[in-house]
């Protein structure tokens, strides 16, 4: 590993409100406060971020966060993506890398955000970062979990909703991880993401990340032991819920 790097690094949280599984989730309470606030609050805790805003295309989201002192821009309804949506984002706010927090991402810590942004301290050859968690055979199971395996490096191979790798032999040897939908790019690579069309796999898996991978542009994933739950459900919604009403108050946001 090479010295530590000084970067600017601002994170951005793209805040859809007409979500399709679950609509107006961004903005849904959570021990009294939306969504979007608590994650825009425990992200604010990372002292590697030089800036945090919303971006959304939500006149709705963006008065909300306007008046509770949360930095916020209005961006296009037309974006695909997420990363689509921090790339606007980037045109207007510089930085040496932008992390996406996903805005279904309540559980996001200051640990999570420190594990994605150490390669980039320490490695200028990193374009792009990910999270991965351990998880069993059941949850390995679940389509709307998204597994990913890396090779020695640390660098994903795939992702998939399937159960990767599959294990032949049935004889529960395979190892499972489960992927976290939070990225860091570097700028060049947000850049070239816009410029290339939607691809394949992505396409077929529903996973804008798989671009990356058969654009040939390496995706290094961190092992964190901190689990999250994105919420895509009512019953995410409530899983979120119970374990938001287990903490301190002071922690909750």
């Amino acid at each position: 590993m090479q010295s530590r790097l000084k970067v600017a690094i601002v994170g951005v949280i793209p805040a859809r409100l007409n979500s399709t599984r679950l609509p107006r989730k961004v903005l849904r309470p959570i021990c009294g406060r939306p969504m979007l606030h608590h994650v825009f609050s425990r992200a604010s805790r990372s002292e590697l971020l030089a800036d945090l805003i919303v971006a959304t295309d939500s006149v709705e989201v963006y008065d909300y966060c306007a008046k509770n002192r949360i930095k916020v821009m209005m961006t296009s309804e037309r974006h695909p993506s997420g990363t689509d949506r921090v790339y606007e984002v980037s045109q207007a706010l510089p930085a040496d890398i932008y992390v996406n927090i996903q805005g279904d991402e309540p559980m996001i810590r200051s640990e999570h955000l420190r594990a994605l942004l150490q390669p980039f301290l320490e490695d200028r050859s990193i374009k792009v970062t990910t999270l991965k968690t351990p998880v069993g055979l059941d949850e390995a199971g679940d389509p709307n979990c998204v597994k990913v395996v890396t090779n020695r490096q640390g660098e994903a191979l795939y992702f998939s909703r399937s159960a990767i790798p599959y294990d032949r032999e049935r004889a529960d040897s395979a190892t499972y991880f489960k992927h976290l939908g939070i990225y860091a790019y570097s700028q060049a690579a947000l850049e070239r993401f816009q410029q290339l069309a939607p691809s394949r796999l992505e396409q077929t898996e529903k996973l804008e990340q798989l671009r990356f991978l058969e654009n040939g542009i390496s995706i290094y994933v961190a092992e964190t032991p901190h689990d999250t739950i994105g919420v895509d459900t009512e019953e995410d919604l409530l899983r979120v819920e119970r374990y938001f009403h287990q903490l301190d108050p002071s922690d909750r946001l």
